[in-house]
């Protein structure tokens, strides 16, 4: 089961640069190829060169925020079968609902461990 994740491709959308250094680090020490993108825009930019297998997105993000990313990828027949998953500071009912309606995969409360990040991309990612 190892084996098979390795190599991964992730990406991680997160205006904060410590998330997205946190994110990054802990999945390359695993194997993982990380792609990361500060906002929403950034990120459909990278979505569509990079074609990630599982995309980690941040709710709170200036522009476009976490649900109007994860609706767009999910929007695009294309990328709707990508694994998307909800980032937030906040374990709030209502957003983990509103995670569900625009197409979320999952979702999983800041400040995250690695073992949530891999347990999440070995669920996933097929």
């Amino acid at each position: 089961m190892e084996q098979e994740i390795q190599g991964v491709k992730v990406l991680v959308i997160d205006d904060s640069k410590t998330i997205r250094r946190s994110a990054e680090n802990l999945l390359a020490k695993e194997g993982f190829e990380v792609i990361t993108a500060v906002d929403g825009f950034d990120a459909l930019a990278k979505i569509a060169d990079a074609r990630p297998e599982i995309i980690f997105v941040d709710i709170m993000m200036p522009r476009l925020d976490g649900y109007q990313t994860c609706a767009l990828i999910k929007n695009n027949s294309e990328f709707k079968g990508t694994p998307v998953v909800m980032l937030s500071s906040k374990d709030g009912l209502f957003d983990r609902a509103k995670g569900r309606i625009v197409g979320s995969d999952q979702y999983i409360t800041k400040p995250f461990s690695k073992e949530e990040l891999l347990g999440t991309i070995r669920t996933l990612v097929h």
